[in-house]
């Protein structure tokens, strides 16, 4: 799983597509004599949806190959190896969503070291495809920690379920197949649940994260974190009207400015913007 959302090409309305191998490399488009890795093409990883905002390929994919890769959990790595090749997840358009929808590896990474310095032990995932954050949270949480997951699709997750078996925490994992907003309905009718939880990570339909917002504060608990995942659209939130975008980049981009602007003014919350993977939000509750 190493993703993000597609960097457009100047020349066309939609992205090229180019084959990735498991680890990141496209192509074979990258030479490790020496030790060094070298460029041999700009924007591969932006090419086939791998997810970073950083403007050198090359910078990524040493993060990736010097603190990412190493250290990745052995059914993290197959989960992603089997995201990144599994027919079933290609679509018909011009986007390779088998990345783009997956969390990349160096953000799964980071929610992690996020879990265990919180000390979180009940969470919130609201959408998951096939699951890499999902099993990233769940080897993060305590033996006794819970996750409740949330998605329209529950085909994609069943995919990845024998990687959460294989890693030992799929007993950790409440899987609720269904759209968002009744799922989280469904939770706000139980007293217990409010201000219950430690931590929700946001990777759902863009459209609905205001949506999503106001029904998360009454569930995560004072002093516990909401995590909105790509809160900088590949960049796109200072594009130019006029830019040519992809077409799902540019349907998305007013509801992920308006979700910006909405957590900059929201009172109850302190925020930090990070800029990895496609930006995420980090979100803790004082009110």
């Amino acid at each position: 799983m190493v993703s993000t959302t597609l960097i457009s090409n100047p020349s066309a309305s939609e992205a090229t597509i180019t084959s990735a191998t498991p680890n990141g490399e496209i192509n074979g488009a990258a030479d490790h004599s020496n030790g060094v890795h070298v460029s041999k093409g700009p924007g591969r990883h932006q090419t086939v949806g791998h997810k970073s905002l950083l403007k050198s390929d090359d910078l990524y994919q040493y993060i990736l190959e010097t603190s990412v890769y190493p250290r990745e959990n052995k059914a993290l790595k197959g989960l992603r190896e089997m995201t990144s090749k599994h027919p079933c997840l290609v679509t018909s358009f011009a986007v390779d969503y088998r990345n783009l929808m997956t969390t990349s590896p160096d953000e799964g990474q980071f929610l992690m070291m996020l879990l265990k310095l919180m000390n979180a032990k009940n969470t919130i995932e609201l959408g998951v495809y096939t699951g890499y954050s999902l099993l990233s949270t769940a080897l993060a949480l305590p033996e006794d920690g819970k996750i409740i997951a949330m998605d329209i699709n529950r085909k994609n997750f069943d995919l990845g379920y024998p990687f959460m078996e294989q890693a030992g925490v799929a007993h950790k994992i409440d899987f609720r197949e269904g759209p968002g907003l009744d799922t989280l309905d469904a939770l706000l009718l139980e007293k217990k649940n409010h201000g219950f939880f430690d931590f929700i990570f946001v990777d759902a339909d863009k459209d609905n994260y205001s949506n999503y917002h106001e029904r998360l504060m009454k569930l995560i608990k004072i002093g516990g974190m909401i995590g909105y995942d790509n809160t900088l659209w590949n960049g796109a939130v200072v594009a130019a009207d006029d830019e040519v975008l992809p077409k799902y980049v540019r349907y998305y981009k007013d509801y992920v400015c308006n979700i910006n602007r909405v957590l900059a003014s929201d009172p109850r919350i302190e925020i930090s913007q990070v800029p990895i993977s496609d930006g995420i939000t980090l979100c803790r509750r004082i009110l």
